[in-house]
């Protein structure tokens, strides 16, 4: 079936109104918002409670050939965007943001850095080890299970949704659908485990989070009210956007789209040397699979290089920039939701349940063994950040440090932040998470689990060794060897 322009502008409305829906949901129930899910998944999963797979078991077709609510081809531009949106947001990622020396990141976020990177090798190395002795010779399951909780935790909804067609070329489709559903497990399990972590810190005394009540309530209301500087210069940067003859959100889709063509120029270099060198007559073939978006995510910091280089940042907001990544990817997740297979996950419920459990243990054993032993001030409001992104999204890792700390005396949201540009380009949705499964398919499971646990010993030994006798500079940000 081809599609249409009308066609996929009626999916698209209907996402939109799923979306509608699902924030009213939220305002009439309560628990949600303490659940922190977000108002994307809550969507998605409403369509997917109207589809084929659940409401059309019960009634009747109102589309020929197509059960559920929603004809067949709405079911089909559903399942063709979040390849395609999940581009936008990583070619976003970094446009209109400073990029500060890879020095100045090292010195600010280097523990988190190592915490973070140990949690994501680590996941490979849980999972291969799960899916060679147990889910392929038990199950049957193909050895790219393995990658299935990095792709899932680490990477989110966007991530899985955005490798459905690499699962399809390499013959593990149904990986696609145990990925989803492992991120949705992961934003579930990461708030509720976390929010149960920060009580039982605060406890003990780990953490004090109650600082946050100590100003009046209406004092606490006009804080939140009022903009940071941050805020109001992105404000009038925006203001002066608009006096021009552009609209600021179309040059910052303009913007976008230049990031995504680099990228695909890159990749399709990369590819056309793989074929003309290695993979010529019949060899391995890694980049072939590789999706655009992590190559997308290299051409948005190399458009932020040129801005910067050129000192065209006023031209640029990270607030606009932000709205379009993150409204396409509100889009990618309830598309990548909607068409969910739930037979899937009933066909794989053991192995899936193996692997959310695996995930979890690992994640917790890093928050509550490794970090205390890496990061040498502060340990739990920067480690449980760390936990938080491992679970699912980003957004998950900055509201427990809110949590944590609300005042941020700690300085992990500075941290955190500087962590990603050391950490997403590579794990978590980045160049690795994209080339594992073809890495797998070619070299197979073992060789690439002991490639990642040479990683992960690696990071965790540097961390230890090197951070675990350090000590943070007073007022700086930074690390320095403890004194003998």
């Amino acid at each position: 079936m081809t599609m249409t322009v009308g066609e996929l502008f009626i999916a698209l409305v209907l996402i939109g109104l799923a979306l509608l829906l699902s924030n009213a949901i939220r305002l009439l129930l309560p628990w949600l918002r303490r659940l922190f899910l977000p108002s994307s998944v809550i969507a998605g999963l409403l369509i997917l409670l109207m589809g084929p797979d659940v409401l059309g078991r019960f009634i009747p077709e109102l589309f020929e050939g197509s059960p559920g609510l929603f004809p067949g081809y709405v079911q089909e531009s559903w399942s063709a965007l979040p390849g395609l949106l999940i581009n936008v947001v990583f070619a976003a990622l970094f446009i209109g943001k400073t990029i500060p020396g890879l020095r100045t990141i090292w010195m600010r976020a280097g523990p988190q850095v190592v915490v973070g990177q140990t949690m994501a090798w680590g996941q490979y190395v849980v999972g291969l080890t799960l899916a060679l002795l147990v889910l392929a010779p038990v199950f049957g399951m193909n050895p790219m299970a393995g990658a299935l909780i990095e792709i899932g935790f680490e990477g989110g909804h966007g991530t899985a949704a955005g490798m459905g067609d690499t699962f399809a070329e390499l013959g593990f489709a149904e990986g696609a659908d145990l990925a989803l559903g492992l991120a949705t497990v992961g934003i579930v399990s990461g708030v509720l485990i976390g929010t149960l972590m920060i009580n039982i810190a605060a406890r003990r005394g780990v953490v004090t989070p109650e600082q946050e009540q100590e100003s009046a309530p209406d004092e606490t209301l006009r804080d939140e009210e009022r903009p940071s500087t941050d805020e109001f210069s992105e404000f009038k940067k925006d203001l002066t956007q608009e006096a021009g003859t552009t609209d600021p959100l179309s040059l910052h889709i303009g913007l976008v789209g230049l990031a995504i063509v680099i990228g695909w120029l890159i990749l399709s270099g990369l590819q056309w040397i793989e074929q003309a060198t290695w993979a010529s007559d019949g060899g391995i073939e890694i980049l072939a699979h590789v999706p655009l978006f992590p190559i997308a995510m290299i051409g948005g910091v190399i458009v932020q290089l040129f801005v910067m280089r050129f000192g065209l940042e006023r031209h640029v907001s990270t607030r606009t920039m932000s709205r379009i990544a993150g409204t396409a990817l509100d889009f990618t997740i309830v598309a990548a939701l909607a068409t969910l297979s739930l037979t899937t996950l009933s066909d794989y419920l053991i192995p899936f349940l193996l692997l959310s459990f695996a995930g979890i243990a690992w994640g917790l054993f890093v928050l509550i063994v490794l970090a205390p032993r890496i990061i040498p001030h502060h340990w739990f409001e920067r480690g449980i950040g760390d936990f938080g992104q491992s679970m699912g999204v980003t957004v998950t890792g900055l509201l427990l440090m809110r949590m944590a700390d609300p005042k941020n005396e700690s300085g992990a949201l500075e941290s955190f932040g500087y962590k990603q540009l050391m950490f997403e380009p590579i794990v978590g949705g980045g160049l690795f998470t994209a080339a594992a499964l073809p890495l797998i398919a070619e070299f197979g499971a073992l060789a690439v689990l002991i490639l990642t646990a040479l990683l992960t010993a690696g990071w965790l030994a540097f961390g230890l060794l090197y951070f675990g006798r350090m000590v943070p500079e007073r007022g700086k940000g930074r690390w320095q060897a403890k004194s003998q």
